[in-house]
């Protein structure tokens, strides 16, 4: 079994999602062949809703990582949300960590439980440094090497982040 984490970029282009999902899908083939994948994910809009998506096509399970009590009201937006619920009731495993509001405590410890439970850690990046604010990509990535845990940057060519 392998259980693979994700962050990455929320504002991807519209252009740039089925090339994120194309690579997506080629790495995670490697991982999905003994029927042992295990995705980790907040189920934000963006990166991590594809990589979940992909994860659930791949034939793994699914674990999210919900940052607060209030996530969903606080951060998922109205576009979002639909996709947030469908793959939240995909999960089989919801932890839903005890903040009450989606800052960025909350998002640090979220990164830190991801990188926890992940064997592996999936980053769609576009390798940006850390902007000073916490629990962005960069942090998460960081903290990861750090750990000791691998990542694999998936950037594909062509990819953008969106307004």
């Amino acid at each position: 079994m392998t259980t693979i984490a994700v962050t990455g970029h929320i504002n991807l282009s519209a252009d740039s999602v089925p090339l994120v999902r194309a690579a997506l899908d080629t790495l995670l083939t490697r991982y999905a062949d003994d029927g042992g994948l295990v995705g980790v994910s907040c189920l934000a809009e963006g990166a991590d809703a594809v990589f979940a998506e992909a994860v659930l096509a791949a034939g793994g399970r699914l674990t999210a990582v919900v940052p607060s009590r209030h996530y969903r009201r606080d951060a998922v937006g109205p576009a979002h949300a639909p996709v947030f619920d469908r793959l939240l009731e995909s999960a089989e495993e919801v932890l839903v960590l005890p903040h009450e509001t989606a800052d960025r405590r909350a998002y640090e410890a979220a990164n830190s439980v991801l990188i926890e439970r992940a064997d592996r850690l999936v980053a769609v990046w576009n390798g940006t440094p850390p902007s000073g604010n916490g629990g962005g990509t960069a942090d998460t990535v960081l903290e990861a090497r750090a750990a000791g845990v691998p990542v694999d940057v998936v950037w594909p060519p062509g990819a953008a982040r969106g307004s």
